[in-house]
């Protein structure tokens, strides 16, 4: 499942010729201005395991440098 779909395309409704509708909203674009939440998440988990992998690698070492 992807992390980000784009939203379907929003259709205008049809307006008869003889109606005003002056208090519609005008349609909405869908514009992506940012990375989705879902970016955000991994590359925190990967920052934070990245270290945690690091850590225990040091620790390793510094055990076998003590025997």
């Amino acid at each position: 499942m992807p992390d980000h779909t784009t939203p379907p395309p929003t259709e205008t409704p049809a307006v008869s010729p003889g109606s005003t509708d002056a208090g519609a909203a005008p349609a909405r674009r869908y514009v992506e201005t940012k990375a989705p939440r879902g970016v955000y998440v991994r590359v925190f988990i990967y920052v934070v395991a990245t270290h945690v992998l690091l850590a225990m690698m040091s620790l390793v070492v510094l055990m076998a440098q003590s025997k």
